[in-house]
């Protein structure tokens, strides 16, 4: 089992804040011959829709020595999940976590926007000394 992200309870906590249930922790997606561990799985149920709606939160912190490359990782990373989702679960969706310090000096970059876009990327921008979600970014 993969180590915790330092950032991961706040973002749990911050998530049934918003009335999502935790459902796996982490969420194990078993692909082909791979195990990937995403961070959590959640669950909220809609009653407009009379359903429930599903995701996979990827959690990261971006507090490494390069802010571009911790990007580059974690772009490799979505997509390789995305991929795994998109085969056994095609019900969840897939979000990247990430502080909303982070978010306000990298993330609304043009070329990280674009990169982002282009990616299909799906963001919950938080913030990790309240754990509270400040944005959702579909």
């Amino acid at each position: 089992m993969p180590a915790r992200d330092i950032f991961h309870n706040a973002v749990s906590v911050a998530l049934e804040k918003e009335g999502w249930k935790v459902t796996d922790d982490p969420l194990l997606i078993e692909y082909g011959k791979q195990e990937l561990y995403i961070d959590l799985g959640a669950e909220k149920v809609i009653a407009a829709e009379k359903g429930q709606r599903k995701i996979a939160v990827e959690i990261k912190t971006f507090l490494g020595p390069s802010l571009i490359t911790s990007f580059y990782a974690a772009v490799g990373q979505f997509i390789a999940y995305q991929t795994a989702l998109e085969t056994i679960q095609p019900d969840r969706l897939l979000f990247l976590a990430v502080p909303a310090d982070t978010y306000a000096r990298f993330f609304i970059a043009p070329s990280v926007q674009a990169v982002v876009a282009r990616q299909g990327m799906k963001l919950i921008v938080f913030d990790e000394q309240q754990a509270r979600i400040e944005q959702w970014s579909e």
